[in-house]
């Protein structure tokens, strides 16, 4: 970092904090903070998923993925617009026509107010760990890098940078930020990309200097990492789970003018995981190409081609980038968890007529409460040695997924799903799962077992749960009746339904060509 990259840092910290500021006081005074008063449309929708979505540990990762293998880790970006549009037509219908603030609310007109109480704390505890933690643990190792200051210093930095936008504009100030971090991500990842390809030659060059199998996006069920199989059955499970149930995912869709705003939005962020590929995991193969026979570790793939390609300002540019898929991440997070604690826990158990004020006020001193739990999980995950949690969390998100995905596809597409059999699923069904996941992770010696793929063996854990679900609500005889929320009638688009319909003749399209 010289002169002119801190130069650059600062303008985009001080471009950051203005348009937080500007979107703040588009707010109504007195309004709610968690929704934005309903107003993101398609653009903010589909930044915000796609901006919560990404963090430096994304980049990164996937840069070394496109080093070691090529493009077949873009999977993980190009199916998922099979569950975003599931998302689209299928699940936001109805929670928009429920008018809910959060998902554990539309489960409790689903199920009732038990399973509403246990998917609030369950949505509590993963924002926390996952959303807050752990990206705080990935970007502080970034910030005490450049800065050189301790990591519970780090973390409080870019707490302190997104809980200013949470509490001061809520909803609307993170989605109007996001927009202008994104774009700021394209363009700095776009350049990166193309001056990458130059250097290799272009693209005819770097298809003859990486290994014919780098292009391919299904390999056979031989292959440990990346078997074609387990991807198919597996990520559905993920994906259910991470695009159409998590609170902070959900969020900008919840918050939508309406639902064609709604569904158009979330087709953005279809088209914006198409560029997963090109800006994230492509930047590894380029460089493959060009330090393939140097470089040891492949984490460190997408830092080597900054540091060998990007003259002095740019340097000050990618960290920008890097500093703004954290904000991006962590803003969303903390007005999630503040929007859960106070919708589903403060105000349904402890004050129902609480005013819109003194809501506002709770969701503030959540916000502060989750930032400092945050700070402490992070600087306990940092003082652990010799361990790469944050890798192991991401294996462990495929036994966190199957309860979610079961309770929802079933209580959504199945009538006769009794409360027994959700509570089951998510309390039962989640000890279950993450006993399976230990033992996958951390076999003791005395259990020999012929594991399969995590991806496979997560879509096991839904099939188990979800027979389980079928035969509690068949064999209850006295169920109490909830209604499914009935979809909202009023605002599809044929223009939303005509973009989802040429999204997926594209994403088949390049399925094919990559194959």
């Amino acid at each position: 970092m010289q002169g002119l990259d801190w130069l650059i840092l600062g303008i985009y910290f001080a471009v950051l904090i203005a348009i937080g500021i500007w979107a703040s006081t588009k707010r109504k005074k007195g309004g709610a903070l968690f929704l934005a008063e309903h107003s993101l449309r398609w653009h903010h929708i589909g930044f915000s998923m796609w901006g919560t979505n990404v963090g430096p540990s994304m980049l990164i990762a996937s840069a070394s993925a496109g080093f070691t293998t090529g493009i077949v880790s873009g999977n993980y970006a190009w199916y998922a617009f099979v569950f975003i549009a599931l998302l689209a037509f299928v699940f936001a219908p109805r929670y928009l026509g429920a008018k809910v603030h959060t998902l554990p609310e539309f489960m409790g007109l689903r199920f009732g107010q038990s399973t509403r109480n246990i998917l609030a704390w369950y949505t509590i505890v993963t924002i926390v760990i996952s959303w807050l933690a752990l990206t705080l643990f990935a970007g502080g190792i970034l910030i005490r890098q450049v800065f050189d200051i301790p990591m519970w210093m780090s973390a409080l930095v870019l707490l302190f940078i997104s809980a200013f936008f949470s509490m001061l504009g809520g909803l609307k100030a993170v989605a109007y930020t996001n927009v202008y971090q994104m774009i700021l991500l394209i363009a700095v990842s776009l350049v990166l990309v193309i001056v990458g390809l130059d250097r290799v030659g272009g693209i005819s060059a770097l298809v003859d200097k990486v290994p014919s199998d780098y292009w391919v996006m299904f390999k056979p069920n031989s292959d440990e990492a990346f078997p074609w199989l387990p991807i198919i059955l597996g990520y559905p499970v993920m994906g259910v789970w991470f695009w159409c149930t998590d609170q902070s995912m959900v969020q900008p869709v919840l918050a939508a003018k309406d639902l064609r705003e709604g569904q158009l939005g979330t087709n953005f962020t279809g088209w914006l995981k198409i560029l997963d590929v090109a800006l994230y995991i492509l930047p590894g193969v380029i460089c493959f190409a060009l330090f393939g026979d140097t470089l040891k570790n492949p984490d460190e793939a997408y830092l080597t081609m900054v540091e060998n390609l990007f003259p002095v300002g740019m340097v000050g540019l990618v960290f920008a980038v890097l500093t703004a898929c954290l904000v991006s991440t962590i803003g969303s997070a903390l007005n999630a968890l503040s929007t859960v604690f106070t919708m589903d826990i403060y105000v349904k158990k402890f004050n129902p007529n609480a005013s819109q004020r003194r809501i506002n006020y709770v969701g503030r001193i959540v916000t502060v409460i989750g930032a400092a739990v945050a700070i402490l999980l992070t600087v306990a995950i940092d003082s652990i040695k010799d361990l790469n949690l944050f890798n192991v969390f991401q294996s462990v998100l495929s036994f966190i997924a199957p309860p979610m995905a079961a309770v929802f596809v079933l209580g959504i597409f199945w009538r006769r799903t009794t409360t027994r059999a959700a509570n089951f699923a998510l309390t039962i069904g989640t000890a279950f799962c993450l006993i399976v996941g230990v033992l996958y992770l951390w076999p003791p010696e005395w259990l020999s077992l012929p594991w399969p793929h995590f991806m496979l063996l997560s879509f096991e854990l839904f099939v188990i749960l979800a027979v389980s679900m079928v035969i509690l609500s068949l064999t209850d005889k006295d169920p109490k009746q909830y209604s499914i929320p009935a979809p909202i009638r009023e605002g599809w688009s044929k223009l939303a339904v005509t973009l989802w319909l040429i999204l997926a003749i594209v994403m088949i399209s390049l399925y094919v060509y990559f194959n």
